[in-house]
């Protein structure tokens, strides 16, 4: 438990790279990285989506001021954190459209969309389909979790 050399922080760095992980010595790489996974648990691995807001929710979470993060995450990855989680909901829709066990209202309430309205127009501004003709498609190809949001534009 003792403090590396440069040289033993850069090998590990080129061990770490060849294993297909990465060292984090970047705060705000970290910080970003936090909030991907406080977004990706409480969208996709959470029953219960968070009764508070998101901004309030990711403060509370990751003991930081919303507008500070929101500045660092918009500048990193080049979307707000709103549209970042929008693109998760509307992949975490698609999942539970394919798994066929709720309906679009359910899947509405369970995501804390207002209406079903709301949840269809966001869905077709995302995919450009509306949700029952997503269900239809033969290939539901979906966005791996890693890879939602590092290129998607609004």
């Amino acid at each position: 438990m003792e403090d590396i050399t440069p040289e033993q922080r850069a090998e590990l760095k080129i061990v770490l790279l060849n294993s297909g992980l990465e060292l984090m010595d970047d705060k705000r790489a970290m910080l970003i990285e936090k909030i991907n996974n406080v977004i990706i648990e409480m969208i996709h691995y959470s029953d219960e989506v968070p009764k508070i807001n998101y901004s309030d929710f990711l403060s509370e979470k990751l003991d930081y001021d919303y507008t500070y993060l929101s500045n660092v995450f918009s500048e990193v990855k080049g979307i707000t954190i709103q549209q970042f989680i929008i693109i998760h909901k509307i992949e975490r829709v698609k999942e539970l459209l394919l798994y066929d066990e709720l309906n679009l209202t359910e899947i509405s309430y369970k995501m804390h969309y207002s209406s079903v309205a709301h949840l269809s127009n966001q869905f077709k501004k995302i995919t450009g389909l509306t949700p029952s003709d997503y269900k239809k498609i033969k290939d539901k190809k979906r966005q791996p979790i890693e890879e939602i949001g590092t290129d998607q534009s609004f």
